[in-house]
């Protein structure tokens, strides 16, 4: 299966305060086909240090409800190791959503440049923060 890039972030909601205003957006990137979610896990820390994790396959019809919007087959690539990791950030009292996508957006640009023998040597994403401060600097 040829992929396109694929991307994770991680996204921490300080007291496990989750409104679901993520979802919506994440349901029209999948179902405009500018993305494909892969994976999708959720974590939280609880007060004590101790730490619990759900797939979305897990989740109860009630909790699972806002995700039934995103489009494809959610797989299981993240690991313990990655919820471990990820869990070690956390607030205690904090959730997060760890989610895992391919940019569909890039794939045929990244199939032209493999039929082309291309190579790719650098991809990195400019932080918010950088690229925020170039743009302000440009403006008088």
């Amino acid at each position: 299966m040829e992929l396109g890039p694929v991307e994770y972030a991680v996204v921490e909601f300080p007291g496990s305060h989750f409104h679901g205003e993520v979802m919506p957006e994440l349901a029209d990137l999948a179902r405009k086909g500018v993305i494909r979610v892969l994976d999708l896990t959720f974590v939280r820390r609880n007060e004590d240090g101790s730490v619990a994790h759900m797939e979305l396959n897990a989740l109860a019809p009630e909790e699972a409800a806002p995700f039934e919007a995103i489009e494809g087959e959610v797989h299981d690539l993240l690991n313990a190791a990655d919820i471990e990791l990820v869990a070690a950030g956390l607030s205690p009292g904090s959730s997060a959503v760890l989610l895992v996508w391919e940019n569909l957006w890039a794939k045929r640009l990244t199939e032209a440049a493999r039929r082309a023998d291309g190579r790719l040597l650098v991809h990195e994403r400019v932080p918010h923060e950088v690229a925020r401060a170039a743009f302000e600097a440009l403006t008088p």
